[in-house]
């Protein structure tokens, strides 16, 4: 973004390979530290979002004298990801106010008191309030994580560990879905203890993550050098004739179109996670054993696709048709599969797709970004994922009862992909950038 507003602005910057240096070492054991823990932080949404799947059941069964309990319990899934697209964008303004590190300690802290209530609660609605804090905490977690990433690292360093977030979340997912089962078989209860595990988290965060105004006040040299970053950070500006110009204002179009794409690139992200059961069940596959090994094949192609974004050496703009257009791919394949392995097969496509998207898409919104709107922006690019992933069972199950199939309502999804990837790549690159 430029620093100041003129009659003919340059388009917004980019990640090239000349972009500038890091303003953190990026070696040794402090930095490796440092991103294992952002990487750890970024996770725990995901903890929130999958670890009680599997115990939903025995949840269920045991409020099952509960009036609306069929509804309320899968709620206490599903309540922590509304929370956080709703409170992203005020997370994301108090981070702008009163410090990204701050705010991320009390939030890793409250994560665990709540996310331990249900332990000691016994009322179903005192429980779905407890994980709607859960939320509230994974809204400030989850936005002070990629807001620091941005602080961090510029140029390909951004790129490299926004995807590498990708792939830790997606790794993840598998990963507390197994634990939540295996901990789910001593009691319903019993996986809410994992929680706590941010209690570990927050200490650490304290002594090794440096404050961002740290960072900004690095040498002149290396604050010359990040001028592409960082070039609305001055209240004004002066013009070629010296004339004083006021500092731009918050970039609302542009992070506007990003957001936009991204609310639809969550429901592309999130089809396959959600449905894959469904879809293998109505091809007759009913072993949880076979579903949990295809859905882990499909997020291990969602971790390769990510990294294989990190290799590209390309700004990330001309990527999304491209990207969008092998998530199309996949869903037509899974549409039209006959079987569960031609099933696995466009789900792998897809996901190949989506691991690619997600980082495309948060670092498509950082290079529009200053530090000092940083974290608002990055509340908003959340409030816009999450919320696609909160619509995405619901718009599938508006189109399964257009077409009759959900494998048919995939389908529709991926014809959708298909125009918005043709409409990207058709554009002039200047307006595809604005």
């Amino acid at each position: 973004m430029p620093g100041s507003v003129s009659p003919h602005p340059s388009p917004s910057p980019t990640v090239t390979e000349d972009a500038p240096a890091s303003p953190v070492a990026v070696a040794g054991p402090a930095h490796l530290l440092r991103v294992t823990l952002l990487m750890a932080g970024s996770c725990l949404p995901i903890l929130g979002a999958v670890l009680i799947a599997p115990v939903l059941p025995k949840m269920q069964d045991h409020f099952a004298a509960v009036p609306g309990a069929e509804a309320l319990v899968p709620l206490a899934l599903t309540v922590p990801a509304l929370a956080l697209a709703l409170l992203a964008p005020f997370a994301g303004v108090i981070v702008d106010r009163l410090g990204r590190k701050r705010l991320l300690i009390v939030a890793t802290v409250l994560y665990a008191v709540f996310g331990t209530a249900p332990l000691w609660l016994e009322s179903l609605g005192a429980i779905i309030a407890s994980r709607a804090l859960v939320g509230v905490a994974e809204a400030a977690i989850m936005t002070c994580c990629t807001t620091l990433i941005g602080d961090y690292y510029s140029g390909r360093q951004r790129v490299r560990y926004l995807a590498l977030q990708t792939m830790c979340a997606s790794a993840s997912a598998t990963v507390f879905f197994v634990l939540g089962g295996a901990a789910g078989a001593a009691g319903w209860r019993v996986p809410f203890w994992v929680y706590a595990v941010s209690l570990l988290l927050a200490p650490l965060m304290a002594a090794v993550l440096p404050a961002p105004a740290a960072v900004r006040a690095a040498p002149a040299a290396v604050r010359a050098a990040q001028a592409a970053d960082r070039s609305t950070a001055d209240a004004s500006a002066a013009d070629g004739s010296g004339a004083v110009q006021a500092r731009r204002p918050f970039p609302w179009r542009q992070l506007g179109g990003v957001c936009t794409l991204t609310f639809f690139g969550a429901m592309v992200f999130y089809t396959v996670p959600v449905e894959m059961s469904y879809l293998l069940d109505d091809l007759g596959v009913t072993d949880s054993g076979v579903i949990g090994a295809a859905t882990a094949v499909a997020s291990a192609a969602t971790v390769g696709g990510a990294v294989a974004f990190a290799r590209l050496r390309r700004v990330p703009d001309p990527l999304l048709p491209v990207v969008l257009m092998v998530c199309a791919a996949g869903f037509g394949v899974m549409a039209m599969a006959g079987n569960a392995a031609l099933l696995v097969v466009g789900a792998v496509i897809n996901c190949v797709g989506t691991g690619m998207l997600l980082p495309a898409l948060l670092t498509t919104a950082m290079s529009r970004l200053a530090f000092e709107d940083r974290g608002r922006g990055t509340g908003l690019w959340m409030t816009a994922f999450f919320g696609g992933e909160f619509v995405c069972p619901l718009v599938l199950l508006g189109g399964e009862a257009v077409v009759g199939s959900l494998a048919g309502a995939v389908g529709l999804l991926g014809g959708a992909a298909a125009v918005v990837g043709v409409g990207l790549g058709t554009l002039p690159g200047r307006a595809r950038t604005r």
